[in-house]
């Protein structure tokens, strides 16, 4: 492919300015970010608004612009559970996080780690819970930059290779920078103008691609059968039915457990704030759902059959095919903006995963193992040192491990963080619970979700499971959990005997 050197102007043009809002963003609510609570919470200050555009930056990321689409494009109607699931999410936030945000505030809690450290009083439940999300959310950092590749790409850089992949170690070096200046001020701010972006560009797609294709119906007309709707089940097996929902559920439960979702939450200025964006946040369910429009559209353009994209298609996949949709649907400027938008939403939750990932290390590790005399400016700089690094593994694992097995990663890091929910839950309304029982919880659930994903090739999460005759394939991180919230539930009485409850 050639380079679009109107898309790609407008394209550095707005990621130079974003760049120019990450540093600046230093001076936005001035305060001491030598105080990890001020570099990796935001002071825990930001008001309904900026909470809005923080947790929509954080959740609908790029790969998630490209991904879903991507899955309707190739597979149908199962792609777009990840409606469902986005709505699905919200009255769990409104139910139960308010509450974590109280006990955190009072406490002093950075990292879902420190309530666990806390309530439990075990280090080594908080280490697990640690852990867990440091390790489920490096690929999940790794894709981003998936998602960055695939639209540089589109622009007409070569793939492959230093010189290919030379504009996402820029990126990411820039990235790197402002974050170790700005903490999670700079994400919050850049957020705005990336939900701005794609705002615009998900209105014109789906305003002006439907009327260069003939219109809705003519879409829908051009989509093989298999596609429009989920296959029925067959014989004694729920088949796509129960992996639909499950899909639904199983990620909805998970989501608010990943750190980056957490560090959102817990940067908001009281719990009021994250009620109102439980209800305000579904507005980006019906974004969404356009989104996932997007892979009809590509189908009904026939971009896979296109052979000016037959190099993307290639070297990307299915990824390619809303890159390609924008290329054969859009001016070349506004090309740029699209692409933009893709870019920068993925800079923004990658800058709060590395910050998450820096504040559970900080907190959970090394203060609590290495150096528990550490003063606060020293707390605070070693979050920033680890952010750099967590940056840096995900640049060499992007690049050193084929995009296929980072996106198997991804896939268990769904199984693994949703482990966690038995000790955030329970740790909130059940004072009784015992810290040994949950730990064997979570091992257990962390063995049978992986070796559920490993049973099918790690190419799926979806497991075909059996009972009673019937076969109910079904998202492997539920079925887990419901294992783990079993045996911490039934070894808390065996672990009690003859003990005060250790809960507070």
């Amino acid at each position: 492919m050639s380079l679009h050197l109107p898309a790609t102007i407008v394209f550095v043009a707005l990621f130079l300015f974003v760049t120019w809002l990450g540093f600046v963003a230093a001076r936005w609510r001035k305060a001491d970010l030598n105080l990890l609570h001020e570099w990796g919470l935001g002071g825990r200050r930001f008001g309904t608004i900026v909470t809005w555009f923080l947790l929509g930056g954080d959740l609908y990321t790029a790969y998630t612009f490209i991904a879903v689409p991507a899955l309707v494009f190739g597979k149908g109607a199962m792609g777009f559970f990840a409606v469902p699931y986005t709505i699905l999410i919200y009255p769990i936030l409104y139910l139960v996080f308010p509450r974590l945000w109280a006990i955190a505030h009072a406490r002093g809690h950075v990292t879902a780690a420190d309530f666990v450290r806390d309530h439990f009083g075990s280090r080594m439940l908080a280490l697990a819970v640690a852990l867990t999300g440091i390790v489920a959310t490096m690929p999940y950092i790794a894709l981003q930059l998936v998602g960055m590749e695939v639209v540089i790409g589109a622009l007409g850089f070569p793939a492959g290779g230093l010189v290919g992949h030379l504009p996402l170690i820029i990126a990411f070096i820039i990235l790197a920078a402002f974050t170790y200046t700005s903490g999670l001020r700079a994400p919050a701010l850049i957020a705005i103008v990336k939900d701005m972006l794609i705002f615009v560009t998900v209105f014109a797609a789906i305003v002006l691609i439907p009327a260069k294709l003939g219109g809705y119906g003519a879409i829908f007309a051009s989509v093989p059968q298999e596609k429009l709707i989920l296959a029925p089940p067959e014989g004694a097996s729920l088949g796509s039915y129960s992996a639909y929902a499950t899909l639904a559920l199983g990620s909805a439960l998970a989501l608010f457990l990943y750190p980056h979702s957490m560090t959102g939450i817990l940067s908001a200025s009281d719990g009021n704030v994250v009620r109102r964006n439980a209800a305000l946040l579904a507005a980006y369910s019906f974004i969404l759902g356009l989104i996932a429009l997007l892979g009809y559209m590509a189908i009904a353009a026939g971009v896979d059959k296109d052979p000016a994209y037959a190099a993307g298609f290639t070297q990307y996949g299915p990824n390619f095919a809303v890159p390609a949709l924008f290329l054969a649907s859009f001016p070349s400027w506004f090309v740029g903006v699209a692409f933009a938008s893709i870019a920068i939403g993925a800079l923004v939750p990658a800058a709060i995963m590395s910050i998450a990932c820096a504040n559970l290390f900080t907190r959970n590790l090394y203060k609590e193992f290495l150096r528990p005399d550490c003063t606060e400016a020293q707390e605070a700089t070693m979050a920033k040192i680890v952010s750099l690094v967590v940056k840096i593994g995900a640049v060499v694992f992007i690049l050193a491990i084929p995009q296929a097995y980072a996106i198997q990663l991804q896939l268990l890091g769904g199984i693994w963080i949703i482990q966690l929910l038995p000790a955030i839950l329970l740790g909130l309304y059940a004072r009784s619970c015992n810290a040994s029982a949950l730990l064997i919880g979570w091992a257990a659930g962390l063995a049978i979700g992986t070796y559920m994903a490993g049973t099918q090739g790690f190419a799926s999460s979806v497991y075909p499971l059996s009972a009673f005759g019937v076969t109910i394939p079904g998202y492997a991180a539920l079925y887990s959990v419901l294992v783990n919230f079993a045996l911490a539930i039934g070894l808390t009485p065996l672990f009690n005997r003859g003990l005060q409850p250790t809960g507070r």
